[in-house]
């Protein structure tokens, strides 16, 4: 398999979860892993990140390019990439398994895929965090023989047809991923086995009521695009 991936990881002040990601994709085993491009999508931040990310450029293809809210970040590392595949992920998750990369784009080779995604688990989470991200796998799963779903945590994207859908939409102020995912044909989607793994500041600062009421709220308005560019107190919140 050739040098065919491009990764794009939104950020603004990671400088204490970011090089956990990079770490992470070091031990990938997926042989085009240190010529394939990271673009790091920087809000802005203050804290040290993108020298902290600069750092990892003996081992990996570093790339240092401007970003703002997670969906702008995303389409802006998206419309320089070349590659057949792009790989969205958010700065403060890492990948445990050093196959999952490899596996994923086997399956989309393999399969056709248009999407593909995996799971999600905490990494020093609480009981409730676990049993969040594990209702949110099982829903994820569920929800896959009806409208795909996946999260900017791991969105691998076959380049084509992640602009044919228009990309992130920049203009939403909440779960652009969901948006954009859903739109996915269903046959073409797939939930590879594996984990990425994240932290439980969602639920530290909303609360997990209040997640689990926005990730229901949002399973009511799936047909309602106007839901998601309406302020839903996430990123004042949680951001």
């Amino acid at each position: 398999m050739g040098f065919e991936l491009t990764i794009v990881v939104p950020a603004k002040n990671e400088i204490e979860m970011l090089p956990r990601l990079l770490e992470s994709l070091c031990r990938q085993d997926y042989v085009g892993m240190r010529e394939t491009r990271i673009l790091i999508a920087d809000a802005g931040s203050t804290d040290g990140t993108v020298e902290a990310a600069l750092r990892f450029r003996d081992r990996l293809q570093i790339e240092i390019v401007p970003g703002g809210l997670p969906s702008v970040g995303r389409n802006a590392g998206a419309k320089l990439a070349t590659t057949k595949y792009v790989l969205f992920m958010d700065a403060d998750v890492e990948i445990p398994e050093p196959t999952l990369l490899r596996r994923a784009l086997w399956r989309m080779e393999r399969r056709g895929l248009h999407l593909c995604t995996t799971n999600i688990a905490c990494r020093e989470g609480s009981f409730f965090d676990d049993v969040l991200y594990a209702g949110n796998n099982f829903m994820q799963r569920v929800g896959s023989f009806m409208k795909p779903f996946a999260t900017g945590m791991f969105m691998l994207f076959d380049r084509e047809v992640f602009w044919k859908l228009g990309g992130f939409n920049e203009k939403a102020l909440f779960a652009e991923d969901y948006l954009l995912s859903k739109d996915v044909a269903r046959l073409r989607f797939r939930i590879v086995r594996g984990r990425v793994l994240t932290t439980n500041r969602r639920f530290q600062k909303l609360g997990h009521g209040r997640m689990i009421w926005m990730f229901f709220k949002t399973m009511m308005h799936t047909w309602d695009e106007e839901y998601f560019l309406e302020d839903q107190g996430y990123w004042g919140e949680a951001g």
